[in-house]
């Protein structure tokens, strides 16, 4: 009988310790089918065969975050958008444009309605075969890389332009290996949602093309005075030069490289079939505009000044914008003009014109923008000296005194400090009118004392001045810096009637917030308070101002700091409140220099030219004139001295008119009176400008 060889009894075969197979019988295995039931497939073909699973698994995964990925950094849209800021192009108040700040950026194109050779000249020199590449061109890359392997360097790139139209769209132009790798997808994305002319379009629409240019419209306006449909072969070859250096083959500066880099264009036509040799060879180096009458400048103290306010006014700028300013080009002119005219040689000079209800009309914030462009009407911020005096007047009137109270104009002591007249001259006890009319720096200090510091602070707040003012009496006469465009808007609050007056540039925005009214909500300045302000401000102007009288009713204040550093006349006639200022950049003196001088007769010239008067008519010897109508002919006197005043009494004897000085001060002259009924008056010299020099000063400044 036949041994079952599944009995568990039986003793199992013997095994071959290297194969741990078990011994036959009779050749066959008995235990082949209970451990080996089929024989495995190879292991290396289902390990290939999971990770292929795995990997396309992988990639769908991948695939899904990456689209989500470009459809949220990378939209298509920002293709269509220029890859600088947009430009403002500001325009004066009668519509002239006067500063772009911002690049000029062309209109879109489309791809397909331009002529072929413009396509072909972009695509000869960039990239050859766009029409038919996804997006990357190996053989370009390839070619790229063996060219640069050959020199050393960095010699070609192999960017197609739909790679370019990613880099500039979406990216930056570092050159790791990261931004090359986003850029490849970016490219594909592009590839995948866009047709060929579409990129093509966008690519030709956002290109830089030099002199701060952006796309090929405003590019063939630019250089040639042309649409992009009407560029010649040489035009279109030239503009596609300057894809790989604009910067550096703009021909308004490199017209030389320009046209080197055009033949270079021409050439790679002909090699890619675009052009046969006969037409590249008749293709000739081209030029440019001579001139171009739609350039407007990049940079004047008023647009630098004005371009927050119209940024604010455009709201998000997508596209150009075109705001409009308040400048008014012609009292710009005449305010440059007057600049000009004063003779200046060394120091500065700046000046503001605006409207009583603060819109500027007219600004100079130096004497050459292009050598500097620091704003000293806006930026700068300088002593004001007796200017500061309508903020002490102010707080005077407020506190219930009037233009004929009468203050001790003596010397005084104040907490150890002694404020002086310019003059060392002292009257005495007399008017609020004539101390400032003369600026008598005894009468504003003992004011500030007697109102309050305090007080003279919050009328200097009330009035629109921002700047730190020190919590002491010496402010009184003007030892806080203050820029000139806050003063002459102070100024305008007395014009205007109401306070505060903020300068603009631009028309104030129809629908503001609440809190934008609520905050810069005006208030009335009392009609008496103003009249009695007018008064003094009329008296100033014929008294240390006398140099900016006008042939129409005016009103103004002079003011001079410490050694004359600083020279200021801030005044209004008509409906023009102006502000000038004189002085050197580094602070120094100017021996000589006054707020009644050089500044005066800037504020005279600028505002005849501007409102359209005629210069004051000189008064005959023979009207007798009050005692402010002469405050400035009695400080003249004051300057030449006793001799010369004598000397002129006698001329005026012969001609029967003779001078006379009343008890307040007044000069008048008239017929001559019997001189031994006046024997035992002494009229003496009247007072001196407090900032008029001995001798006139000239225009050495």
């Amino acid at each position: 009988m036949r041994p079952d060889p599944f009995d568990p009894d039986r003793p199992r075969p013997r095994t071959d310790h290297d194969t741990e197979r078990p011994y036959t019988y009779a050749g066959v295995d008995p235990w082949r089918d209970r451990f080996e039931p089929d024989p495995p497939q190879p292991r290396s073909y289902r390990w290939i065969g999971r990770w292929l699973v795995r990997g396309f698994a992988a990639g769908i995964v991948l695939l899904v975050i990456a689209i989500a990925w470009l459809a949220i950094t990378a939209p298509l849209s920002r293709s269509l958008k220029p890859p600088t800021p947009p430009s403002i192009t500001l325009t004066a108040d009668n519509g002239t444009p006067i500063a772009r700040r911002g690049a000029i950026i062309g209109t879109p194109v489309d791809a397909a309605t331009l002529p072929p050779h413009v396509r072909e000249a972009f695509m000869a020199i960039e990239d050859r075969r766009f029409y038919s590449h996804w997006g990357i061109d190996p053989r370009g890359i390839a070619r790229a890389a063996w060219a640069n392997l050959g020199s050393g360097g960095v010699r070609q790139g192999g960017s197609t332009i739909t790679q370019q139209l990613a880099k500039n769209a979406f990216l930056d132009s570092d050159r790791t290996a990261t931004r090359k790798l986003r850029e490849a997808m970016i490219a594909f994305w592009l590839e995948a949602w866009l047709t060929k002319d579409e990129i093509f379009s966008r690519y030709l629409s956002n290109v830089y093309f030099g002199d701060n240019v952006y796309g090929i419209s405003a590019a063939a306006k630019h250089y040639f005075g042309r649409t992009p449909q009407t560029l010649s072969v040489g035009q279109a070859a030239m503009l596609a030069g300057l894809v790989k250096a604009p910067s550096r083959l703009a021909p308004t500066v490199n017209l030389k490289g320009a046209r080197a880099r055009q033949a270079v264009v021409v050439a790679a036509m002909e090699d890619a079939g675009f052009l046969t040799k006969r037409e590249a060879d008749a293709v000739q180096p081209q030029r440019v505009l001579a001139s171009r009458p739609q350039q407007l400048p990049s940079g004047t103290y008023f647009a630098d000044w004005v371009l927050p306010q119209a940024r604010d006014r455009a709201g998000e700028v997508k596209t150009e914008a075109t705001v409009r300013t308040t400048l008014d080009p012609r009292l710009q002119n005449a305010a440059e003009r007057a600049i000009r005219g004063a003779g200046l040689r060394q120091a500065q000079s700046a000046l503001v014109a605006m409207h009583p209800d603060g819109r500027v009309v007219a600004m100079v914030g130096g004497r050459d923008y292009g050598k500097s462009p620091f704003n000293r009407a806006t930026q700068a911020r300088r002593q004001p000296g007796s200017t500061f005096k309508l903020f002490v007047y102010l707080a005077a009137l407020r506190a219930g005194m009037t233009p004929d109270t009468v203050m001790d104009d003596s010397p005084v002591e104040i907490a150890g400090w002694k404020p002086r007249n310019d003059d060392n001259r002292y009257l005495g006890p007399i008017t609020l009118r004539r101390a400032f009319a003369r600026s008598s720096n005894v009468v504003a200090a003992r004011l500030t004392q007697e109102v309050g510091v305090r007080n003279v602070i919050q009328a200097a707040r009330d009035l629109g001045i921002s700047t730190p003012i020190a919590n002491e009496a010496t402010i009184g006469l003007g030892t806080s810096e203050v820029s000139l465009i806050e003063l002459t808007a102070a100024y305008a609050a007395i014009a205007n009637g109401r306070y505060p007056v903020q300068p603009r540039g631009v028309d104030e925005v129809a629908d503001r917030s609440w809190y934008a009214s609520l905050a810069g909500r005006s208030r009335a300045l009392p009609e008496n308070v103003r009249a009695q302000m007018l008064q003094l401000l009329s008296s100033s102007i014929r008294g240390t101002g006398r140099e900016a009288v006008l042939s129409i009713d005016a009103w103004g204040k002079t003011g001079t700091s410490q050694d004359s550093r600083d020279a200021w006349f801030i005044g209004f006639a008509g409906d023009l409140v102006v502000g000038v200022w004189v002085g050197n950049d580094n602070n120094s003196p100017n021996p000589g220099l006054h707020g009644g001088g050089v500044p005066a007769r800037i504020w005279r010239d600028f505002m005849q030219n501007a409102l359209g008067v005629a210069p004051p008519v000189v008064a005959e010897p023979e009207p007798v004139f009050d005692g402010n109508a002469v405050e400035g002919i009695g400080n003249d006197l004051g300057d030449i001295g006793a001799d010369a005043l004598d000397a002129a009494a006698g001329q005026l004897e012969g001609l029967g008119l003779e001078i006379r000085q009343g008890d307040d001060g007044s000069i008048s002259v008239g017929p001559r009176r019997d001189r031994d009924r006046d024997r035992d008056r002494d009229p003496g010299p009247p007072p001196r400008d407090d900032r008029r020099p001995p001798d006139e000063p000239q225009d050495e400044f």
